[in-house]
């Protein structure tokens, strides 16, 4: 299976590290050793019952640290998992969040790096029909220049049919929805931190600025990087775009389930 959510990842490690001197070379695959799992079982609430139709039981968000090296990374990163649940659906999720990791670690550009757990914890969301994961996850180089960055990778998983939602997959037309979110980033974030000052590069209608999101029964979560609209020192900003600014771009049935 064509995995989109690589490629996303792919561009987030690059959006990252712009700016350093890269040479770009090959590393070979690395071991990983999983160690001190955590789990904490997903209570059910009115807006996200933590079951799909398919499960028989209830999703356990947990983690698993994932730790070891290669000839430019090293890496010691707790990243989601679930447990219970439909069995098809738990195992693409977790092999999606493990695929959105590996792409961060074989990143490098011949730059020698280490990752570690990011400053914060996005949150999974567990909904009746879909899962969405942020995975926040600290880089510097090796040796540290003057401060890390963080790199975001998201998953976003059909519950009913255990496959990834791409934003191709979301909106009927890619370009046509990719235009909406830029025009409602617009609106939105003034009201952030980023200020009326933001770097509007930033929301060029591309899968590139917007490949990072989740689903939330109020909209669209959309997640900017480092430097991606504004200074560092804003942090990492997250607009969400209401469901109702998107429906009549969303694909038929998409909105249903996004927002269960």
């Amino acid at each position: 299976m064509t995995r989109i959510r690589s490629m996303v990842a792919a561009l987030a490690v690059t959006a990252a590290v712009a700016g350093c001197s890269t040479s770009g070379t090959a590393t070979p695959a690395p071991t990983t050793t999983d160690v001190m799992v955590t789990t904490e079982r997903a209570e059910p609430s009115s807006t996200a019952p933590p079951t799909t139709s398919n499960a028989a039981e209830p999703y356990v968000v947990g983690s698993t640290r994932i730790t070891g090296s290669t000839e430019h990374a090293t890496y010691d990163v707790a990243i989601p998992q679930l447990s219970g649940g439909n069995p098809a659906v738990t195992a693409e999720f977790n092999e999606s969040m493990r695929a959105a990791l590996q792409d961060l670690i074989d990143g490098h550009n011949g730059q020698d790096f280490a990752l570690s757990d990011g400053y914060s914890t996005g949150a999974t969301y567990v909904g009746r029909r879909v899962i969405s994961a942020e995975q926040i996850t600290d880089w510097i180089a090796v040796p540290p220049g003057a401060h890390g960055d963080s790199l975001i990778s998201t998953v976003t998983i059909d519950a009913d049919t255990a496959q990834p939602i791409s934003l191709g997959d979301a909106f009927t037309d890619l370009d046509t929805g990719l235009a909406r979110l830029s025009d409602r980033a617009a609106k939105i974030l003034p009201t952030t931190r980023a200020g009326e000052s933001f770097e509007r590069s930033g929301i060029e209608p591309t899968v590139a600025n917007f490949g990072n999101w989740t689903a939330s029964p109020e909209g669209m979560n959309i997640h900017f990087g480092d430097y991606q609209v504004g200074a560092y020192g804003i942090g990492l900003i997250t607009i969400t775009v209401p469901w109702t600014d998107l429906s009549d771009v969303l694909a038929p049935g998409m909105q249903d389930v996004l927002s269960s």
